[in-house]
């Protein structure tokens, strides 16, 4: 494909109206994510599941990323970026009907896992069409992508606010199917040669630090997702946790955004201070106005750390080559989403949230060490 054959084919995607479904597609993706903060005592009321299993439920969500991943980069190199995303709402929209229509732990578990599914293909497939259709604008449209889904985070707590646990996924699996009808409208090049993987790509030490950086910002996320709600709902209720993490959304949003004037490294080292701030004051308080603030600081922190980690991985490869670093940065990121719950679960049952909290502390101080190695180096 020639240089300019590629730039022909890619003008029809500089639409503002695509860029807007892209986005809106972004915050539907993330209010998967978020849906199930508030849902999560009503889930522990009706199963009588203990915060381990309810921490294993929500961990099944990124490893099924973690797959999605795999196959949309595999799907990419074969197809276009319209056809993954319709893959990924289709299985989106498969894994909302598990919660609609379930009633076991079992059933939630491998509808939380197709879901995750769903959304790795999904994410790629957004992520791919922004980078082809807006060349040499990287970081700052996938700042906006993240923003975007930041936004999302609002929406799923919203949902979240309807009673009980079949409401939220009913009213979520009616947006995912709305959103399936201006996809299948798409008419997207098709990116056939325009991204190739490069394993080379991995050894660079600026793909390391990015990917050790977007652990740490998604780890982040997903104990304030999947582990931190119990500890709200000693004294809030679910409509009162889901306006709290919606309030969250808008600040992980904004900052996120804000975020792409300034250099990666910077960003990321402000983030790790605040994250580790927002945490140790939300697991050591039982006071509601501390939550809210707590929430607010470590808010600022993990939309900093989104945006730096993607600033890092757009600085060391490019985008011509990205689908390997892509795929792998993705699974990384996501495994610390696994890891949140998986150990957050059991560490708050055994030692209490104060001590969930020094967990993310602890990882945010080896974030700040290796990238002040990095610069040393």
């Amino acid at each position: 494909m020639s240089t300019g054959v590629g730039q022909a084919e890619r003008a029809p995607m500089r639409s503002g109206a695509v860029y807007a479904l892209l986005l809106g597609l972004g915050a539907l993706d993330a209010a998967g994510y978020s849906l199930i903060a508030p849902v999560l005592p009503g889930l522990a009321a009706q199963t009588g599941a203990s915060a381990t299993a309810l921490g294993m439920l929500v961990a099944t969500f990124p490893l099924g990323m973690v797959v999605g991943f795999a196959l949309g980069g595999a799907v990419i190199q074969r197809s276009s970026p319209a056809r993954l995303l319709l893959v990924g709402l289709s299985l989106i929209a498969a894994g909302s009907l598990g919660f609609v229509f379930g009633t076991d732990m079992a059933v939630f578990a491998v509808s939380r896992l197709v879901t995750g599914l769903g959304s790795g293909c999904l994410w790629l497939g957004i992520t791919f069409a922004t980078l082809a259709a807006w060349p040499g604008q990287e970081y700052l449209c996938m700042s906006r992508v993240y923003a975007a889904y930041s936004a999302g985070g609002l929406l799923g707590p919203l949902l979240g606010t309807i009673h009980g646990v079949r409401g939220p996924f009913a009213a979520y699996l009616t947006l995912v199917l709305l959103a399936i009808v201006p996809v299948l409208t798409l008419r997207l090049p098709a990116t056939v040669g325009a991204f190739a993987p490069d394993r080379g790509a991995l050894r660079s030490t600026g793909f390391r630090a990015s990917a050790v950086a977007i652990a740490f910002a998604v780890l982040s996320l997903g104990t304030l997702e999947g582990v931190l709600p119990l500890h709200f709902g000693t004294k809030l209720g679910q409509t009162q946790i889901g306006v709290l993490y919606a309030a969250t959304s808008v600040v992980v949003a904004v900052a996120g955004a804000v975020a792409a004037r300034w250099q990666p490294r910077a960003v990321l080292l402000v983030s790790t201070v605040l994250v580790a701030i927002g945490f140790s004051l939300a697991g050591a308080s039982t006071a509601v106005l501390a939550w809210i603030a707590a929430l607010a600081i470590a808010g600022v922190g993990i939309g900093l750390a989104n945006t730096g980690a993607t600033g890092l991985l757009l600085g060391a490869v490019p985008a011509q080559r990205i689908v390997t670093a892509m795929v792998l940065w993705s699974q990384i990121g996501i495994l610390g989403y696994l890891a949140a719950p998986a150990i957050g679960g059991p560490v708050a049952d055994a030692f209490g949230y104060g001590a969930v909290a020094a967990v993310v502390a602890l990882t945010a101080m080896g974030v700040a060490a290796m990238l002040a190695r990095r610069k040393q180096s």
